[in-house]
Order: structure tokens, then C-alpha cells, then sequence
């Protein structure tokens, strides 16, 4: 540590220098003569002064007053500055007005280092001016500063250094910010006390900070303090922005609203008054320029449609109270555009005891035809769908018998109600009185709400509300795969109840909000789904159908869609349905919920336990042939512009579209395909035509009729021809059932072969872990039963290990499909005992049903599905558990049943012989002798 006797400058609050920085200050004239005489004999000609900052006085009695934490003499006086040079001291020239006062000296300096005065410095005014002269020791060199100390002081600097570029607003001032930022991140730790010596004094701190940080010597404590106060600036300039945004954002959008609002009245002003002075124009001009009187009916519409109300219904309570807020609200407020359009939703939901067009479903349904005609429209709308369209009619004929026990009940009511016509007279004759001079009151707190204040209309007791009659409307699921008629079914069945339609898309909903509606403290809120799709009905009772509801959203944090739903497919719930917009109990009792789903698994147990569930499995190719000639093909026909005598397909074509092109459950790409052909024919019959106009004596001849063996040229290589040729008959190879994502059956190739190895299994096939097992239990078993299946020579002995020790390799093919299912493990049994025997399984076999360790088989699913895959895929013997024969007798086709060999079975050995042929495996069935020795 070194000393020397400089002269001392003192520095008033708010003025400090720190080294590197560079401070221009006003002086009297007798300290700049002072100075003068210092550079007079100063060699160098830049004396070096000790700049000491002087810290205001701190009143003790302020509540305000804040102590600085810098290190001081014992007397409190300051011994802490830095040492600068003199770098310019000039006298602004400027022209001064008589009687003011002279101008100052200017004095320039720049920081050089820290200093610390040996005796600290008499605060007397009288010695200001006079630049004593006092022994000041520099510290020591500064040594390199720990690693973790820089990278904080690093990361603090950057941050700062961003949120400064970010807050200035002129282009140059920020890319200054920015140097000095990738000066930073390249400064080295020798050179970072350096760095925070410049950062700190080019920032605007606290003087309490900056007089802290020149007190520090040491270069830890230095970077430290340098990193304490970036923090410190960068959250007061972070909140100081956010608070000055806010404010600005606040200004401007009232002043602009205003603005706007006021050129907006100016225009119309203007233009009604254009329209009703222009020469040769109608007088009235449109209904779209006089925005008072439009908005004054609306006001009056709404009133009328809550008068409509019923008395004493909550609706109708909430209605007046938001209509008594509306009128209390000034037109300009937001919050009145919220209340009128809230109610706007209140009065335009079908409220079961206002709708008066239940009537007309009513006198539908007491029709004595009605049955029969909603049996027509289902037949003439779908063919097939036995199972479903038996469901509906049942439905049908107990809404029929409700209604008609409610006319009859009706019909005697007991003669103390014969005076309710003149009660009803009265009611009317004082709506009429209402009518005409509910106009001329005043709707307001003090009167009563929507009736004269001079002739009360209401009675002072409400009436009950009236019994709701009807039946409650089920809750039918639709479970099949794509393309089987799940909407198009809803829409015939609306048509059949005569009752209005609405379809509801699941798909994709991520939000409970869209299912029960956002509540009104949110901006933009609105009803959910049900409360438009009932809004759009008009009735009460429509038909709505949700469809897609196994890919509605699970729970994640904007609630889970699919427990909103639990209320609405409630029948003992939906009756009070709460819309969190509406916030009034809405009656869906009436209504005739239709839910569609591809499969069961996504859809949640209690979800499901809501629902009546009816499976649609898919079309035989009886059905397909059907559906093509009465729907389909003249559908398509229609649409690209021909008429069915210009265009016939043969039924042969048909069924070949079906069987070798469209192998689906559903009949969406049957329609394509057809659809297709019925192009290529359009393409003809227009080339045809230019023909005939151009008179061209080498036009083709027209042919309307498509035969089977031009589908070729048509559509193409068939695309299902391939899998028949490719299915062998191969040792260690089976054909299993099999049910797809989408609810389509199928058939799928199990395959084993064996390799050397120890005696392992290895299955692959992108496998699940059930299916896994089931292979596992099918190996078991088949090594449990070598000897009796003639595969080894003797109990005991593992047909893997001897006579040569091997590993099975089982695969299930298209591996990128995942599979699994507890359905496999009679395919996979035979498989095993077809690859050690030697045996082989016919082409035309398939199978499906779980096995256990003793040989049992057990029942599964999707029966219907399966054996229609099968009977697409030209299987004829179906091997199925002896559990699943009442399904194919229940769900299976009869024409299917007659074309299809179907084999049920109890134990493994039963399928073995159904798959392999009677006597065609060498059972070993004598008995086993045991011999004991005592």
C-alpha cells in the first residue's frame, strides 16, 4: 500500500466519482483560481486531485431517514474517494443578461483509483475553496477475484445490460447497451473489477449504493456490491416499465375508445341525415341506419321474451333482476353489453314450460300411424341395423303410451277446476290491457317489473309449475367402427320422433368450459355446447347427437370434459342441468341424447355406466350389396352428374368392389370406390357428348354398363387380391382373430419357426404384455403335453432341448401396430404344436379364444367383428370358445351362419382337433402305470 499528498476536492451530495468515470462539475472562482495555481506549477500539466464525496446530513427526527452503510472515521467525517485528474477547466463564454449572476467554472475530471485519507477531512465550508493538501493511501493491486464471484457478477451484468437495451428507445443507445453486453461475456477475471468499476458508474443507482460500493477495497466485496446493485436495478427498472405500460395502455385505450366512439356518432349522424334529404331516395331509408330505433326494438323484444317467462320460474327471476341492473347501467358501459347479451341467451333457451312447440311433437306422437311411419323412415333411411331399429321402436311405444295416459288423465280432472277458463279469460284480457300500455309506464325499480304498476297482472301467489310429462329420454351409445351409419342413424331417428336435430363434434375437446360453459366474470364468456345445440333446436325435446365421445379430453388443468358430461347423460340428473354461463337449472329430461364411439376403452367407467350401449359391428357383404344399390350408387350418380338409366353397374362389379377393393367394416370406402367408377363413366359420357356436337364419325360408342372385368382399368390392381394368394398353408403357421383400433374385425397370420439356441421363447411383433403371457401359458402347455401329442419320445422331456436344444421365435406381423389382448392363445398353441409335429393347419382356419394352464378355453370379445373379418377375408371354419356360441347365434347373420363352418369348443384339445382334423395328431392317451417301492 502506497501514500502521497495530494490536494483535496470536495464533492457535494449528490455528486460522487468513481474510477473510470468522468465527472464535469460547476466551481466558484476562487476554486478555480486555486487550481489554476496548482496547474501553474504542475510539470505534467494534469494535477491529480482526491475527489471525496460528501454525503448529506441525516436528520435523526425523520421518520425518513436512512443510515449509510459506509465505512467512516470514528468521528463519522469521510475518508473515502478517489484520485482524479484534471482534465479540462474552462469558463462557459455565454452572454449574460445585466444583473445576473456570473457564470461558474467548468472543471472536467476523470477517476483514476480508490484513496483512503489518512486524517479524515474537517467538514468547515470555510476550507472548501481552498484545496488543502493530505496524505492519501492507494490500496493494494487488486488481486484475481474467485471464479464463482465473476460468473454471478457476469449473469446480474448481462440481465441489467438487457433490460436497459430493451427500455431505450433510440436504435443507438441500444446498440451501446448491447457492446457493452458482449464486452462482458468476454472479459476476463483479471479485468472484472475493472468492468464493475465502468458498469456501476454509467448506471443511475442510489447514492447510498455507489458511495457503498468506492468504500470497497477489496475486489470480492467490489464484485459483490457491483452484483447486489444490478439486482436491485434490474427488478426497479423491470416494475417501473411494467407500471409505466400499464398506465400508458390504460390512457390510450380510453382516449381512443372515446375518440372512436365520438367519429362513429358523428358518420351515422350524417349519414341518416344524407338519406332522408337525398332527392329521388324512398323516405325511411334502410333499417340499418337508424341505430336508436333498431336498438330500442331490440330492448323491447327483450322484454317481451322475459314477460314470455312463466311466472314464479327461476328463469324468469333471474331475467328480471338482470333487466332491473341493464336499466340502472349507462348504454356506453361494457357492462351493459354484457347483461343484454346474457339476456339474450336467457330468453332464447327453450324453456320446457314456455316452449309452445311441444304441442306439435305431441300430435305426432298420438298420431295412430306413428309407429308404423317412424318404422318406414328407419327402414327406408338404413338397411339392416335389426338390433337398433328394434331399440328406437321400443322407445317409440312407450313415449306413444305416455303421452296418450297423460291425455287421458287429463281428460278427468275434476270438475273444481271449471272455472279455469275464466280464469284464463281474465289472464288474457289483462295481458291484452298489458300489451297495449305496458309501452307507456316506465320500467323501473319502483314499479313492478314487466306489468303496469296500475293493474298488477301476476296474482300475488305464483302458480305451481305445471307437471312435466313425457318420458325420460335414454341415453343410446352407438359402438362401431367408421363408416356404419352412427350419425346418419341420429339424423333418421330425429326424423322419425319429428323433432328438430342437432349434432354436438367431441372430438378433440380439450376444455370443461365448451361442455358446461365459462362463468361471466370471464371476458368473452358464453354458454357451452349444450345450451347452443339447444338454442338452435328451438324445442325442448330435440334429438342431440355427441359424437366422437371416446376422443373427448381427460382431465388436465382445464378440467376434465368428460366428467362435465356425466351430468348431461345422466337421467336422473339432467333434469337441473347447471350451465355455469346461465347459471339457471336447465330441464334436458326431454331430451334424446345420442352418443357415437369408435371403441369402449377410451370412453371412463362412470361415463360409460350412463350410457345403454348398442354395437353396430359392421356390414356383411349381403348388407354392402344393399347399401350400394339403394344408396350409394345413386347418390354418386346424382352428384357427379348423371342420371341412373345413363349408368348401371352389374351386380358382379359390385361385389367385386366390395370384396376385392373396399375390404372395411363400414361402407366410406365403398362409397369412394364407387364414387370412383361413376367419375371415369362421367369423363366418357362428356368426351361422348363433344363428340356428338362435333359430329366426329370416329366417336366411340356410348356403354352405360360397367361389367366386372373393366374395374381393372378403372380402379386398378385390386388391392385385397395380394393377401389371398399369399395365405399358405406352412408348418408353424395359424390365421387368428383379431379386432383393430377402430372396431373393424380382421384376420392376422401367427407365425414360429424354430432356431438353435437354449430352449427360449422370443416373441415380437410390437406385443403387449398380456398377449405375451398368452404365449407363454400356450408353450407351457405344449410342453406339458409333448409326449401326449407324439412331439417326444417320453415324459418328462422338454421338446426344446431334445433331440436338439432350439429356440421358437413367435411373431405376430405388422410389428408397427401395437397388439395385445387376451384372445390369442388358442392361434398360438396351435402354432407351437404344428411347428414340433410337423402337422399343418388348412388356409381357410381361423381361430380365437384364451387358454389356461389345464387346458381350459375361455370365452372373448368382439365375436361379431371377428367373424365378419373373417367371413371378408374368405375364411370358411371358425374355431371359437364353446362360452361364445349364444353370441354367434345372437349378433351373427344368418347368411353368414350358412356360409361359415363354425367349430365350438370346450378344451385345447378340442380346437386341436377342429384345427388339425380328426386323427390327424398321434394322441397318446393309454393310461400311465405308477410303480412304488418300499
Amino acid at each position: 500500500m502506497s501514500s502521497s499528498r495530494l490536494p483535496v476536492l470536495p464533492l457535494h451530495h449528490p455528486l460522487i466519482l468513481l474510477p473510470t468515470a468522468r465527472l464535469t462539475i460547476p466551481i466558484s472562482r476562487a476554486l478555480a483560481d486555486n487550481l489554476l495555481a496548482i496547474l501553474d506549477d504542475s510539470d505534467a500539466g494534469q494535477p491529480v486531485l482526491a475527489t471525496i464525496p460528501i454525503p448529506a446530513p441525516v436528520d435523526v427526527n425523520s421518520p425518513h431517514a436512512v443510515s449509510l452503510e459506509v465505512p467512516t472515521a470514528a468521528n463519522g467525517l469521510p475518508i473515502h474517494g478517489t484520485a482524479a485528474r484534471v482534465v479540462r477547466l474552462v469558463r462557459p463564454r455565454t452572454l449574460a443578461s445585466p444583473g445576473s449572476p456570473r457564470q461558474p467554472y467548468l472543471l472536467s475530471l476523470h477517476g483514476l483509483a480508490r484513496i483512503r485519507l489518512t486524517q479524515p477531512l474537517e467538514l468547515d465550508p470555510a476550507t472548501f475553496d481552498s484545496l488543502p493538501e493530505h496524505t492519501v493511501t492507494y490500496p493494494a493491486v487488486d488481486l484475481t477475484p474467485s471464479r464463482e464471484t465473476v460468473e454471478a457478477f457476469k449473469d446480474a451484468a448481462l440481465r441489467l445490460l438487457d433490460r436497459l437495451a430493451k427500455d431505450s428507445v433510440p436504435t443507438q443507445r441500444k446498440d451501446d447497451w448491447l457492446k457493452v453486453a458482449s464486452m462482458v461475456e468476454d472479459i476476463s477475471d483479471q479485468r472484472a473489477a475493472w468492468m464493475a468499476d465502468v458498469l456501476v458508474a454509467a448506471i443511475t443507482g442510489q447514492y447510498a449504493d455507489k458511495l457503498a460500493f468506492l468504500a470497497a477495497t477489496d475486489v470480492e466485496d467490489r464484485l459483490r456490491r457491483a452484483t447486489e446493485l444490478f439486482i436491485k436495478q434490474t427488478s426497479i427498472s423491470e416494475v417501473s416499465k411494467k407500471i409505466a405500460s400499464a398506465v400508458d395502455e390504460s390512457l390510450s385505450r380510453q382516449q381512443k375508445e372515446y375518440f372512436l366512439r365520438q367519429q362513429l356518432a358523428a358518420i351515422q349522424r350524417e349519414l341518416h341525415s344524407l338519406h332522408n334529404t337525398a332527392p329521388g331516395l324512398p323516405g325511411g331509408g334502410s333499417e340499418l341506419d337508424d341505430d336508436e330505433q333498431a336498438d330500442a326494438d331490440d330492448l323491447a323484444d327483450l322484454r317481451k321474451s322475459i314477460e314470455a317467462l312463466d311466472a314464479g320460474s327461476e328463469e324468469r327471476k333471474v331475467g328480471v333482476r338482470e333487466w332491473r341492473r341493464l336499466k340502472r347501467i349507462p348504454q356506453g358501459s361494457v357492462e351493459n353489453g354484457v347483461i343484454r347479451s346474457y339476456l339474450e341467451w336467457l330468453t332464447s333457451i327453450p324453456w320446457p314450460s314456455a316452449s309452445s312447440s311441444q304441442a306439435t311433437g305431441q300430435d305426432a306422437i298420438k298420431d295412430p300411424g306413428f309407429l308404423a311411419k317412424a318404422r318406414a323412415q328407419l327402414d327406408s333411411d338404413h338397411y339392416g341395423l335389426d338390433q337398433i331399429k328394434r331399440r328406437l321402436i321400443e322407445y317409440l311405444a312407450v313415449v306413444r303410451l305416455r303421452a296418450m295416459a297423460d291425455a287421458a288423465s287429463a281428460a278427468q280432472t275434476p270438475s273444481s277446476l271449471n272455472d279455469r277458463p275464466q280464469q284464463q279469460n281474465l289472464i288474457k284480457a289483462s295481458q291484452e290491457w298489458s300489451g297495449a300500455n305496458h309501452a307507456l309506464v316506465p320500467l323501473s325499480a319502483e314499479n313492478a317489473v314487466l306489468r303496469p304498476s296500475s293493474a298488477p297482472l301476476e296474482p300475488t301467489k305464483a302458480p305451481s309449475p305445471p307437471k312435466k310429462k313425457g318420458v325420460k329420454g335414454p341415453i343410446l351409445l352407438f359402438v362401431g367402427p367408421p363408416g356404419t351409419g352412427k350419425t346418419s342413424l341420429g339424423q333418421s331417428i330425429a326424423k322419425a320422433l319429428d323433432r328438430p336435430f342437432q349434432r354436438i363434434s367431441l372430438g378433440g375437446v380439450r376444455d370443461e368450459a365448451e361442455i358446461r360453459g365459462h362463468r361471466r366474470t370471464y371476458v368473452a364468456s358464453g354458454p357451452g355446447m349444450i345450451v347452443q345445440a339447444l338454442r338452435k333446436a328451438g324445442r325442448a325435446d330435440p334429438v342431440i347427437l355427441l359424437d366422437e365421445i371416446d376422443k373427448v379430453g381427460h382431465s388436465n388443468f382445464h378440467g376434465d370434459p368428460a366428467a362435465a358430461l356425466l351430468e348431461v347423460l345422466d337421467p336422473e340428473q339432467n333434469h337441473s342441468f347447471n350451465d355455469h354461463y346461465i347459471n339457471v337449472p336447465i330441464d334436458l329430461s326431454q331430451v334424446l341424447f345420442i352418443c357415437t364411439s369408435n371403441t369402449l376403452e377410451t370412453i371412463s367407467a362412470p361415463l360409460l355406466d350412463r350410457c345403454e350401449v348398442v354395437e353396430l359391428s359392421g356390414y356383411t357383404y349381403d348388407e354392402k350389396m344393399h347399401i350400394a344399390r339403394r344408396f350409394l350408387l345413386p347418390k354418386q350418380i346424382q352428384v357427379n352428374g348423371l342420371s341412373e338409366s345413363q349408368l348401371t353397374l352389374t351386380d358382379d362389379a359390385l361385389l367385386h368392389i366390395a370384396t376385392l377393393y373396399t375390404r372395411e367394416a363400414g361402407v366410406r370406402s365403398l362409397e369412394r370406390a364407387i364414387g370412383a367408377v361413376v367419375r371415369f363413366k362421367a369423363v366418357e359420357w362428356a368426351e361422348h357428348l363433344d363428340g356428338v356436337v362435333g359430329e366426329e364419325n370416329d366417336q366411340k360408342e356410348w356403354r352405360g354398363i360397367v361389367e366386372e372385368h373393366e374395374l381393372e382399368k378403372i380402379l386398378g390392381v385390386p388391392r385385397w387380391d395380394g393377401e389371398e394368394r399369399e395365405r399358405e398353408e406352412k408348418r408353424g403357421v395359424v390365421y387368428g382373430l383379431v379386432v383393430t383400433g377402430m372396431g373393424e374385425g380382421g384376420i392376422l397370420p401367427v407365425e414360429s419357426t424354430a432356431v438353435p439356441g437354449i430352449g427360449r421363447l422370443k416373441l415380437t411383433g410390437s406385443l403387449g404384455d398380456v398377449i405375451k403371457e398368452s404365449g407363454e401359458i400356450a408353450l407351457s402347455w405344449v410342453k406339458t403335453h409333448a409326449f401326449d401329442l407324439g412331439i417326444t419320445a417320453g415324459r418328462g422331456i422338454d421338446p426344446l432341448k431334445v433331440p436338439d436344444s432350439i429356440d421358437i421365435h413367435l411373431h405376430l406381423p405388422a410389428g408397427a401396430q401395437k397388439k395385445d389382448g387376451p384372445s390369442a392363445g388358442i392361434a398360438m398353441t396351435c402354432a407351437f404344436v404344428s411347428l414340433l409335429s410337423g402337422a399343418t393347419v388348412p388356409k381357410d382356419i381361423a381361430m380365437t379364444g384364451e387358454i389356461t394352464l389345464r387346458g381350459r378355453v375361455t370365452p372373448v370379445g368382439g365375436i361379431r367383428m371377428k367373424v365378419l373379418g373373417a367371413h371378408r377375408a374368405q375364411i370358411r371354419k371358425v374355431i371359437l370358445p364353446w362360452a361364445n356360441r349364444k353370441d354367434v347365434e345372437h349378433d351373427v347373420a344368418p347368411e353368414i351362419r350358412r356360409e361359415m363352418q363354425f367349430f365350438f369348443v370346450r378344451t385345447i384339445d378340442e380346437a386341436l382337433e377342429a384345427a388339425f382334423g380328426q386323427g390327424t395328431l398321434g394322441w397318446r392317451r393309454e393310461a400311465v402305470l405308477l410303480e412304488s417301492r418300499l
